[in-house]
Order: structure tokens, then C-alpha cells, then sequence
């Protein structure tokens, strides 16, 4: 393979022997390929601007940089102001690895030939690419074999790799594309350890549920920073569209004009849902529950309940369908059954034969450890939170925002999420 710290400063000959000049950099285009094209050769000859050479003019790269023709017939390069200039844009900047879903240097890139053309391979982001670029490769390979080590380059595939340039549109355009293939909780992570003006361009090109997904798994800082440059209406797109418990702890660390403002831009059952987990303190059971649960009517038959779960939008809200709840006319809690027993139950059969009518429930001003404490006690993947005065019921404690009251701040958002997103 050839290496882009192998060919800088090397000498450029012509097709007849005459020094052309020095490589100071090459150009690829169509950077949304697997394998990115060298467009260009970028030559220092004397002047402060290097010279462009159109890349049909390339004989070899390596062992040494010859061109096909004589110094006086190069083929000018004229660039269309989309070219990647890999020295100047790439080389020790940072991108993302969206296989290994973290945030790497790059040390060196990978060329490699395909008939009479070259072609941008790989990124070089371990110890390897850094000792090549200071002329230690091969003294590092002689003590590997001493002392019988392996020798190991790691390469990441161009196909792989996100950049991260916020002044880029077109190249991050295709950044977005890739980065939203993996898990909210990989791309949160990353974007922690980026700066302000990284994450914002970013997130710019994910769709509200995209980004949404992200902030539930984000820090804090990084929910208001987000939310607060965004355009109002977005925000209160994106907020609901996120889970309600995480959309009201947003919301309540917010400035009380600003938040005000947002739940005013918001459809009318999604700004009431909030509002109702807004008036509990965030260290209770209602301040962590969510509204978002699956209930059927407590007289229906097993079949009429698995109609009404296929058919009821409030139902295909709950991504967190372990339980189905049993109301009665006044939505009060009659019983719980778990979605496996209503699944394998005849169909003809009443629900009251299979549902649990003495569930274990929390009242919404209850503390939260004593939801945790519930979830943990009985084995739960969601308790339910019962007005104290009415019965009805308000929404569920998951066992995923149970536990979080337990363990230590910095460790909240590295909990897994039980739901399907």
C-alpha cells in the first residue's frame, strides 16, 4: 500500500527524468465513495501557490513520483471547488470511525492503485501511521520482530469514516448520511467530545426523530445547547418527539420564559403531557414516569385487546410495551398483564382471567427511590404511577429511569435503553 506521508516533499519527475517539482499535497473528489478517485496532484515548483496537475499525468505514486509526459505538457488541473485536499484537510485532523463509533486522529491515509488510476483507501489511525510520518516505521518493525510483537497498522476504511468539518456542506452532508446509521447512544458519545460550532452543523442535517433519539442519550449541557440553536419551532418539534419523561427534564432546566415558549408551540395532548409531568418534583416518582403506556379497556376479550393494541395511536406510542394496562371507563387501574401472557392467551377468553388486579403502583409524589426500589423487589420492567386521589392512572416508572436514580450522575446516560428505537 502506499502512504500519503510517504509521497509529501518527495520529488516529482517528468516523463523524461527533469524534476518537475516537490508533492506538497493531492486532491480526491467524489468523497461519498468507498474509494475516493486522486483528482489532482498539488506541486510546489517555486512559486507560493503550488501548480495542479489533472491525475491522468500520474505514471507511478511509488517508489518514487513520475508523470507520463514531459514537464512542458502537464494537463492543468482546474478544480471545482469540491476537492479534498487530503494533506491540508485531512492529515491530523479528527474524524469519526462509524464501525468503532468513536472519535480518532488521523495520522496517515492509504492510496492504492486500480488499473491506471489511483484511489484514497483508508485512514491510518494507530501509533503505526505517526511513526512512518517521522521516519521510524522501519526501526519500529526491526524491535517488533526482536521482541517478537506483532506489527499492526489500523486502517479504517474510507467507506467509514465520517468527517467532521462544519464548514464543509458538501462532505458533511455525507458525514450525516453515515453517522445516523448508528445507535443514538454512539452518536451522543462522539458529539460530547466535540466542539460547540462540530455539534451544531451536525445535528442540522437529522430529522426530528433522528435527533431526538440523540438528546435522549445526551448530557444535560449538550440537550440546552442543542435545543437552544435550534429555531423555536423545531425545538418544539423535536421535543415531542422525544420521550416525555426526558422532554419535561429538559424542559424543567430551562429558563421558565423559554420553556414556556416552547410548550406554546407544541400540539395540544403532546404540550399537556409535559405539563402534567411539570408539576411534580424531579426527584419523585411523576417526575421521572412517562406518559407514554399501552392500556386496553378492562372487559375486553383477549382478542379485542390485541385489535385495539394494532389499531390504538396512544398504543403504538409506547415503545416500552412489556406491560399492557387494564383501565376501566375512568381510567383507573383495574390490573396489569404482561405482553407475553396476552399473546399466548385464547383469544376468545376474558382478560380478567389472566391479568394480575393487585399490581404493584407508585403515587406520583412518591419518592424515586422507592419506584427503584419496587422495580428491583418484584423483578419489574415498569411500575405504574396512580393519582392518590382519583385512581387514575398517570403513566409508568421504566426500569431503565428507575435505576437511574441509584447509580451516580456521571453513569445516567449509560444505561441501556430497554425500548426499541
Amino acid at each position: 500500500m502506499i502512504y500519503l506521508s510517504k509521497l509529501l516533499d518527495q520529488k516529482v519527475w517528468d516523463a523524461f527524468g527533469h524534476v518537475v517539482g516537490k508533492l506538497d499535497d493531492l486532491l480526491v473528489d467524489y468523497t461519498d465513495q468507498a474509494m475516493p478517485p486522486i483528482t489532482a496532484l498539488a506541486i510546489r515548483v517555486g512559486s507560493p501557490e503550488p501548480k495542479l496537475v489533472d491525475s491522468k499525468d500520474i505514471a507511478t505514486l511509488w517508489p518514487s513520483i513520475t508523470l507520463n509526459v514531459d514537464i512542458s505538457r502537464l494537463d492543468i488541473f482546474q478544480p471545482a471547488g469540491h476537492e479534498l485536499y487530503l494533506k491540508q484537510r485531512v492529515l491530523d485532523q479528527q474524524i469519526v470511525d462509524t464501525e468503532g463509533k468513536r472519535l480518532v486522529r488521523v495520522n496517515d491515509l492509504q492510496i492504492a492503485r486500480k488499473n491506471n488510476r489511483f484511489y484514497l483507501t483508508g485512514v491510518d489511525v494507530g501509533g503505526t501511521g505517526l511513526l512512518r510520518r517521522l521516519g521510524l516505521e522501519n526501526l519500529a518493525k526491526t524491535l517488533a520482530r526482536l521482541f517478537k510483537k506483532s506489527w499492526k497498522t489500523h486502517v479504517i476504511p474510507w467507506e467509514d469514516v465520517a468527517s467532521i468539518e462544519h464548514d464543509d456542506p458538501l462532505r458533511l452532508k455525507v458525514s450525516q448520511d453515515r453517522l445516523v446509521q448508528m445507535e443514538p447512544a454512539d452518536i451522543a458519545q462522539i458529539l460530547d467530545d466535540l466542539d460547540y460550532h462540530t455539534t451544531k452543523a451536525l445535528l442540522q442535517g437529522f430529522t426530528d426523530e433522528q435527533l431526538a433519539d440523540t438528546l435522549e442519550e445526551s448530557s444535560s449541557e449538550m440537550q440546552q445547547a442543542v435545543i437552544a440553536a435550534l429555531q423555536p419551532e423545531r425545538a418544539a418539534d423535536v421535543l415531542e418527539v422525544m420521550d416525555p419523561d426526558e422532554a419535561a427534564d429538559l424542559l424543567a432546566d430551562m429558563d421558565d420564559r423559554i420553556s414556556e415558549q416552547l410548550l406554546n408551540l407544541m400540539e395540544d395532548d403532546d404540550e399537556e403531557d409535559l405539563r402534567i409531568l411539570l408539576r411534580y418534583p424531579e426527584d419523585s416518582s411523576g417526575g421521572i414516569m412517562t406518559t407514554e403506556f399501552a392500556s386496553v379497556p378492562a372487559n375486553y376479550t383477549v382478542e379485542q385487546a390485541l385489535d385495539h393494541l394494532r389499531t390504538n395511536e396512544d398504543a403504538k406510542d409506547d415503545e416500552f410495551m412489556f406491560y399492557v394496562y387494564l383501565l376501566d371507563e375512568n381510567e383507573r387501574l383495574k390490573g396489569a398483564i404482561s405482553l407475553r401472557e396476552l399473546v399466548t392467551a385464547p383469544l376468545e377468553e376474558s382478560l380478567s382471567k389472566w391479568f394480575d388486579d393487585d399490581p404493584v403502583f407508585v403515587n406520583p409524589f412518591s419518592p424515586q427511590e422507592e419506584a427503584a426500589y419496587l422495580v428491583a423487589k418484584y423483578n419489574l420492567m415498569a411500575v405504574p404511577v396512580i393519582d392518590p386521589e382519583t385512581n387514575v392512572m398517570l403513566g409508568i416508572v421504566t426500569v431503565d429511569d428507575a435505576i437511574d436514580t441509584v447509580l451516580p450522575t456521571a453513569w445516567k446516560k449509560k444505561l441501556p435503553r430497554f425500548a426499541e428505537r
